[in-house]
């Protein structure tokens, strides 16, 4: 799904005069960094995805257009809005040619941009999935 919703997504980039904010929201073991991985893939990504939660930020640039650089943010480890401000927030989201992709967007949910697509995710068992974008 994650790769499909990339790929709807592409031509959105690099048409704005920002980058383009997606949000994911749910709880441990819904589904986010797994989604975070086909949605890489459907920018293309060569790069295996591992999830940022220790490095809080990982980059990855692209040779093609219309995505130079796709950003993957983990605020789980995140005690508030100002780290992942320290972390340049404000210039990334700058980039036209940039896609960012937030897990636990709900902990830095101010910082956000206001356009921001927030994607939640419920587990409905072990291997069913609730997904809904907004």
């Amino acid at each position: 799904m994650g790769e499909n919703i990339a790929r709807f997504l592409l031509p959105c980039i690099g048409r704005r005069k920002r980058a383009v904010v997606v949000g994911l929201i749910g709880e441990l073991g819904s589904g986010k960094t797994t989604f975070a991985q086909g949605f890489a893939k459907g920018l293309g990504v060569k790069e295996k995805i591992l999830s940022p939660t220790f490095l809080i930020m990982r980059s990855y640039q692209l040779a093609g257009e219309p995505v130079q650089s796709f950003y993957h943010v983990d605020g789980y480890r995140l005690s508030n809005q100002k780290e992942l401000l320290l972390l340049g927030w404000k210039k990334i989201t700058a980039l036209p040619s940039a896609c960012i992709l937030v897990e636990w967007a709900d902990k830095v949910k101010r910082v956000l941009p206001r356009d921001t697509i927030w994607i939640s995710f419920r587990a409905l068992d072990k291997t069913t999935r609730n997904i809904s974008i907004s």
